[in-house]
């Protein structure tokens, strides 16, 4: 798996934050049986910076703490039979399938974890999941999607042994 890792904002944590998110994304593809090597984009911004970017992408004139930009349709969330059917989901250097990009803001990573009474390390890994079962099709619009996605973010951290 590669990890493409840019810090607009310079992160500053207490835990080694590149080793983490790459735990978290190749635990989560483990965990759906994600059958391509992949690649994912992580960009750390600054409140300002994910507003500025919120705006633009989805109309919203405020700051959230992650977006996720994913680069592959899916028939359905964790579907993966067609993705080889175009070749554009794939790096044509490396092979790996381009699963799309993780903006993160690290202020809203401190803000939240002081705000739920966890870690920031349990916050980042939390914030680095929920995007990229994005990026695997997952949304949570409905009732019924929310619940999935939680029940997967709860039990992929529980593997993982970060807990509240």
């Amino acid at each position: 798996m590669t990890l493409v890792l840019e810090e607009e904002e310079e992160a500053s944590f207490a835990f080694d934050y590149r080793k983490l998110a790459r735990e978290v994304l190749e635990t989560a593809l483990d965990a759906e049986g994600f059958p391509y090597e992949a690649e994912v984009s992580l960009l750390f911004v600054s409140a300002e910076g994910i507003r500025d970017i919120n705006r633009e992408h989805r109309g919203i004139d405020a700051p959230t703490d992650v977006l996720s930009f994913p680069l592959i349709a899916y028939r359905s969330p964790g579907d993966f039979e067609e993705v080889e059917a175009d070749e554009d989901n794939f790096n044509p250097d490396t092979g790996e399938a381009l699963l799309g990009d993780i903006v993160l803001c690290l202020d809203k990573v401190r803000e939240q974890a002081q705000s739920y009474g966890h870690s920031e390390e349990r916050e980042y890994a939390f914030l680095i999941l929920h995007s990229i079962l994005h990026l695997l099709g997952y949304d949570h619009m409905t009732q019924e999607e929310s619940s999935l996605m939680e029940e997967k973010q709860n039990k992929i951290l529980g593997q993982m042994g970060i807990l509240r």
